[in-house]
């Protein structure tokens, strides 16, 4: 699908029920995000979006929603899961689109994230078990460098993005959980889940 994601409706109401938003997310590590930062600019500079300085610099890994009641028990099984998942690489390969509004940065491997995707289903199956909006996990990642660009500075701008050349890569230490602020939508993080280290082995390996 073309946002990478399973689509499936996240919202802040599900049969007349209130829920918290959380995102679980990878972020790139201070020296990218400021390179990712200063594209940002250079769309700013060149096309006057203003939104895409405002935008998070991270790729999610699912997006979901829950009454917060349910939080405690969400921490443990992400956890669980995390506790289980190597640290991996991930590189960033130039540039694409989503017509008419998002440019976004590619991630070469989706390996890495398609595993945790299947890992994270278990979380999906809880969370519908307790009535609340099916999860969207991630099938193709990718970070997106502006989200709500009018159709006219897309048309405009893709062709320019399509010739830059953004090539960097990072290790993936941990994940954040990150949840909605309902009084200024921003996501804030809440929760960090360390990585076991790259050359670790699992337990069922060693067996």
């Amino acid at each position: 699908m073309g946002m990478g994601l399973v689509k499936q409706q996240p919202a802040q109401y599900w049969k007349g029920h209130q829920f918290q938003e959380y995102r679980l997310v990878v972020q790139p590590d201070a020296e990218i995000r400021n390179k990712i930062m200063a594209e940002k600019q250079y769309l700013l500079t060149d096309y006057g979006q203003k939104a895409a300085m405002k935008s998070a610099i991270h790729i999610i890994i699912a997006q979901f929603s829950a009454p917060e009641g349910m939080e405690e028990t969400l921490l443990r099984w992400i956890q669980r899961i995390c506790c289980q998942q190597r640290s991996f690489a991930v590189t960033f390969n130039n540039y694409s689109g989503f017509p008419p509004h998002t440019i976004y940065l590619r991630v070469q491997d989706h390996w890495p994230f398609q595993q945790l995707a299947r890992q994270l289903q278990a979380v999906d199956e809880y969370i519908r078990s307790s009535s609340c909006p099916p999860a969207m996990l991630v099938n193709r990642p990718y970070l997106s460098l502006a989200g709500t660009l009018p159709q006219q500075v897309y048309d405009k701008a893709m062709p320019d993005y399509a010739r830059r050349i953004f090539h960097e890569s990072f290790m993936a230490h941990e994940l954040l959980l990150l949840k909605k602020d309902p009084l200024t939508d921003a996501f804030k993080t809440i929760n960090v889940f360390r990585l076991l280290p790259g050359g670790h082995r699992l337990y069922n390996e060693m067996a």
